[in-house]
Parts: structure tokens; sequence; C-alpha cells
């Protein structure tokens, strides 16, 4: 049979209790391929997936609800000590010591039922990506194939902090996890204390430093723990070197089989999964595929051409359709011997090309296109490099001799606010549900009603009174004195870069420990819609100067001596057109998105007090700051 076309109905099994290698039972839901009602003796391949999110949400049962009518048995599980599983208080959040092992037994289980045809495909976002990867570092014999879609490597670098910041999305994905927990699923008490520290969670936010027993965290032990884990261990350390915390320092024990992993320009693990595919596409003998859009965190299977304020044009939207559709076609090939898929390995969606005006739906209209590539990093890459100069110029010429510096003051209190860029959320409850009837609203679930307190993905860099932080006058974010610009001229020809930019830069700070960021934006022309022009961010990232030289070992800075850092940037894919500018942003602060340094230089997480920074940008001969853009020929 082609199985092109659905065939069969579903028989569902709820809640079959699937034992661990120590005894603990995980709560696993079976769709199995039937027909008048009776399910069919197989056998079929399998899809798990296995979440934290609860497997019986409609997102994972739509898994089933597609996957199954096509001849595959789809088996959905809740992680151990989730929902219904059993394993209470052994989940962490990120550092869960049995996830991988939890996985080789459930696939194990799997190919021993007499429906299964031994060939098992793992599919899952963000966690339930993670988990796919500490499985496949255990090698169970009958895992076939993976499609983890948005997920980190690196619990250090890419979930828990950035360049030495803690990323603060992370705090607030502590909540999601904790308004379920099994810990306090009886006690009304702790559930409203979630609810209501997430009403106030721009006031927990600008809080810090977190003290133990501050937050309704304190109801759950082991997210506290992990709040405090992501919070005070800043230093690379045993910690975080563990299996199940770094994949990159292990990578050689993962499994050699057919994967492919996406994500996007905008999700705050693009750098973890490009880097995934590329250490997979060495070392690995089965083919590795790569899928990056220009979407945030899960937006693969959103059915908008739109990412935050900006739209793609309607050839970037996949969608639930085409997500499930792709992953059948890669799964048909693997776990039955369809027929192999051919061609470039890798597709990137290069935005850019669009009209610059204003859509219908109010949205700045950049467009883009898919492309077809062999390789990531792409061989082609052609690397210009652009030095800052003193006038708030960026060019390939060299700086002069004596240029002065640029200063400017970090005022803690005073963050520069996030804008757009690659964060997963950070939302709060509404204190009221504005139209929305009072009886009806009681009836929901407060998950249904959080709303983000900033936008994911391509902003204007604007202040406007809906940016959480933003004081009134609002202004363009390059107007603040406490910004420093560097932009092209406008561009003579289209230039096209795709790739992971570096910024270095030579400082220096009154300070001695303080933050460092840079943000790379396509800045577009004027125009009726954009008066101001249309500064669209692309990437962004820090460093905390402790961290200079060493993720291991702080160093901190000499007040008024100059050093050498650099920033690596996520990578992206962007179509600068001609008569746009190529523009590099430098300050010291994007709050809420990163913690906020306090200048001090005090222990990680435990300041006592914050001041302001007189921090220093030298650009002279012998002070060469500058960014490295990977370009590719148009």
């Amino acid at each position: 049979m082609s199985h092109t076309e659905a065939e069969y109905g579903i028989v569902l099994s709820k809640n079959v209790m699937v034992s661990m290698r120590d005894g603990t039972r995980l709560a696993t839901d079976i769709y199995r391929p039937a027909r008048d009602g009776d399910p069919l003796p197989g056998p079929f391949p399998t899809i798990l997936c296995r979440t934290p999110y609860d497997k019986s949400d409609a997102r994972y049962e739509e898994i089933g609800d597609f996957f199954t009518p096509h001849g595959y048995v789809t088996v959905l599980q809740d992680l151990r000590g989730r929902y219904r599983s059993e394993g209470l208080g052994q989940y962490f959040h990120v550092a869960n010591i049995n996830d991988g092992l939890d996985g080789y037994d459930t696939v194990e289980w799997i190919a021993a039922q007499p429906w299964s045809n031994k060939r098992v495909g793992a599919v899952g976002s963000s966690f339930a990506a993670l988990v796919q990867t500490r499985m496949a570092f255990h090698r169970p014999p009958h895992l076939t194939a993976i499609w983890p879609d948005v997920t980190p490597i690196n619990s250090y670098h890419h979930q828990a902090r950035e360049g030495g910041a803690m990323q603060m999305h992370m705090f607030w994905a502590l909540y999601l996890h904790a308004q379920d927990a099994q810990e306090i699923q009886n006690d009304p008490e702790a559930q409203d204390a979630v609810w209501n520290d997430l009403r106030g969670i721009r006031e927990l936010l600008v809080s810090m430093p977190f003290q133990p027993g501050q937050t309704a965290l304190s109801a759950i032990p082991n997210l506290e723990k992990t709040l405090f884990d992501y919070y005070h261990r800043g230093e690379y350390d045993s910690f975080w070197e563990r299996e199940y915390n770094d994949f990159e320092r292990n990578f050689e024990r993962h499994a050699d089989i057919p994967g492919t992993y996406s994500s996007g320009w905008y999700d705050p693990y693009a750098v973890a999964v490009t880097g995934y595919f590329a250490a997979m596409a060495k070392q690995n003998s089965s083919p590795q595929r790569l899928v990056m859009g220009p979407w945030n965190h899960v937006g693969m299977r959103g059915n908008s051409s739109f990412t935050g304020d900006v739209d793609f044009g309607s050839d970037s939207v996949w969608g639930v359709s085409r997500y499930f559709k792709e992953q059948r076609r890669f799964f048909d090939a693997w776990l039955r011997d369809s027929g192999k898929e051919d061609g470039p390995p890798v597709s990137i969606f290069v935005m850019g090309g669009g009209t610059g005006r204003k859509t219908d739906e109010g949205k700045y209209h950049h467009g883009g296109r898919w492309r077809r590539e062999w390789e990531w990093p792409l061989a082609r890459t052609r690397t210009i490099q652009y030095h800052f100069h003193s006038q708030g110029m960026l060019s390939t010429d060299e700086p002069d001799e004596e240029s002065p510096p640029l200063s400017f003051t970090y005022d803690p209190t005073n963050p520069v606010p996030t804008i757009g860029g690659s964060l997963c959320g950070i939302m709060e409850l509404p204190e009221d549900d504005g139209d929305l009837d009072q009886m009806w609203s009681r009836f929901l679930s407060p998950v249904t009603r959080l709303r983000n307190i900033v936008i994911p993905g391509p902003v204007h860099q604007k202040e406007s009174a809906d940016v959480f932080g933003a004081n009134s006058p609002y202004q363009l974010l390059a107007d603040r004195p406490d910004v420093l610009v560097f932009q092209t001229s406008p561009l003579e020809e289209d230039l096209e870069v795709t790739g992971s930019a570096i910024v270095t830069l030579w400082i220096s700070s009154s300070a001695p420990d303080t933050d460092f960021t840079a943000k790379l934006i396509d800045l577009a022309p004027a125009n009726d819609d954009y008066p101001d022009g249309y500064a669209m961010n692309l990437v962004d990232s820090v460093i905390r100067t402790r961290y200079r030289n060493s993720w291991e070992q702080e160093e901190p800075m000499e007040p008024g001596a100059v050093y050498r850092v650099q920033i690596p940037l996520p990578p992206t894919s962007n179509l600068f057109q001609a008569g746009h500018r190529i523009r590099i942003d430098i300050s010291s602060s994007n709050f809420p998105r990163l913690d906020l340094n306090p200048n001090t230089g005090e222990p990680m997480g435990r300041h006592t007090h914050m001041v302001p920074a007189r921090n220093t940008v030298y650009m002279d001969k012998h002070h060469p700051s500058d960014v490295l853009l990977p370009t590719v020929p148009v």
C-alpha cells in the first residue's frame, strides 16, 4: 500500500502504564490503526512523542489523528513526574537525569509489541524535541529516525544563559510547568499563588535578585531548585557539563540514524538546531536534513505569513497541514522504505525582497523565498569585515589612527527595553479579560488567557506604550543615549547575509563587570507608511564581561582598562535590498529578554545593589571594533 491517503480508523487506548527499568510507570496513549472499530494486528511503524506538556492536549492528539489513519501506530507519553505518569518530584525542567533512559525503555517496549514493525520514529517540539536527543544518546536499537523541532543542545548556552546573562524567558517557562505540577495538583492555595505570580510577572522581573521562598515556585521544590541553578550557576561547571545538559560535548554518543532538524531565524534555539544538524551531518553516515524558516519558537506550525510585526509572504507558511505531510514523507522513507528523498538536504528561507510597505493586516512587508542548499554553513560564504567608526558609520574602510572612542551610561534602573528578538515569550495573566464575559472567563483555564508582555520576532525598533519598560516620550531605540548606532550608507546593490555574524568590540568600563549587547538590523528607507523608515531586528546577543575569556572562570575587569570582547550572533538569512542600510546597535541591556547586570561584580544572582556604569567602545587603528558578516553572492 502507498499510504498516500488515509486508510484506517483509530482505536485509542489511554493511560496505558508502561514500566521503566526502575519500576516507575509512565502514562501512555496508544493510537492504533483500525477497521470497523477493531485494532488491526499490523505490524505497523510507530510515531513516538514524549512530552511534559500533557499528552492529552489537542496539539499532541492531532499527531495521532494525522499519522494513525495513514498506517502508523502513534504513541504519546507524559514524561516522568508529569501529569498522569509516576515519578513525583523527579521533573526539574532541564536537568532530568531519567529522560534518556525512559526514552530508551519506551522505544524498546514499543518494538516488543505484536503490532510493531520494530521501527520507531520520534517527533516533538521544544522540550519534546530535547528528549529525543537524550534518547538518541542511549541508542535504543529500534529508534529508526527523529525529527526534533526547535531544540536546544546545551542547557548552559541555549536555555539558562546566553553570553553569560540569564535568559528570562526561562524564568517564565518554569511557571508554565509549575501551574500544572503534580506537587500542587491537590493544593488550591499553591495553585493560586502560581497564578498570582503570573499576574504580577512584571513586578517579579524587576524585583531581582530572587531569593529562595520569594516566589510561588517554592511550593514545587524541584522547580525552585531549577530557578536557582539557572540564576546562580553563572560559570560552566560540572553541573552544566553533564550529558543531559550539554549535548555538544557528547555528540559522539548520538545514534547514527536519519534526522530532520527544524527551527526558525527568530527561535532562541536557531544556533542550537543549525549546530545540531552540522554536527550530525559531519559525523553520521545516515542522511540528515535541516529546515530553517522565518519563524519564532514553534512558529513552523503557524498558519500566518507574519512573525512579530513582519510579513514574509504566503510562501513562508507551513502550518500544521504541511508540517505533518513533510514529517510523514520523511518517516515513510525510513520507517517503511517508501523511497529515500533526493536533492539538497538543507532548506532555508532567505528573508527580504518585499515591498517595504504596510500590508492590509498592518504588518511590514519584508517578503522572502525558500532555497535549497547542500550544506550548513554554506561553503560559498564570503566574510566581509565592516569596521565601526566614531561618526556612527559602518564601512569596510580601515579605522583612523586616532579615531575617538564613544561612551554611554548604562543604568540598570533604566535599561534598553526588549523590542522583539529571539525568545519563547514572557507572559502574564491579565487581571481582567477585557471584553470576555466574566461568566465565560471563569470556565477557561488561565493558560488560555496568558498574553505576552514582549513580542517575539522582528519588530520596528521603536518604543511604544505596548513595550514593557518603555517610558514616555517614546522614541526610536537609535535615539536613546545608551545605544550606540553604526550603519552603512544606503546599499548600492542587494547584499545577502546568511550565516552567523561575529561582533568584536574593544571596550572599557567604570565597572568591574558589565554587559555589552549587539543587534544586527535591516534599516529600510522611509516611505509614507513608515516615515522613520523601518528598523527590523534580525539577531542579537550579549557578552557578560566577567566571562569574556572563559565560561569556566570569572575574570573581573579593572575599571578603565581596555579589553577585547566578542559577541557571536545567532544565524540568520536576510537579503539587504539596495537602498537599505546594515545597522549594528551596541548597548549594555536588553530587558526583559536578558537579566540586568548590576555592574557591581558581586556573585551571580546575589547582588546587593545596582550602580550605573560608564561604558566605552574603542574603534581606532589599534582597537578595531568590527563585525564579520557572512555574505552569499546574490
